[in-house]
């Protein structure tokens, strides 16, 4: 487990409107799992922070499995993150986990989510 806790829940960045994934982590071949938050702006389709994460989850013996994806836009000057849209490839993330794992890293800011697409 202490391998699994070492992986940050939330890793996205600090300003703009881009792609973010919500995966799944887990110890290979374990039941043991948590999911994470990974988005950034370099990203042109979901796939990209998928095939970024995967590889440094498996040197630390972890596979993973992305839930699905959409959109996130960040505001770090009004303290505001909005959550929306979907993946083509992956599928929609179930927004409401993605927010609670947002709001326990941005414990100060404002933090909704929608199934809007822009």
């Amino acid at each position: 487990m202490a391998v699994l806790a070492s992986v940050a829940d939330v890793e996205i960045d600090s300003d703009g409107v881009f792609k973010y994934i919500l995966v799944r982590v887990s110890k290979k071949g374990g039941l043991e799992h948590k999911d994470v938050v990974r988005g950034n702006k370099t990203a042109e389709f979901h796939n990209n922070i998928f095939e970024k994460l995967s590889p440094e989850m498996e040197k630390l013996e972890l596979e993973c499995k992305c839930l699905g994806g959409g959109k996130i836009d960040h505001n770090s000057k009004q303290k505001k993150i909005r959550v929306f849209g979907i993946s083509m490839g992956f599928g929609k993330a179930d927004h409401s986990i993605s927010v609670e794992k947002l709001k326990s890293v941005y414990k100060d800011y404002e933090i909704t989510w929608s199934d809007d697409t822009k």
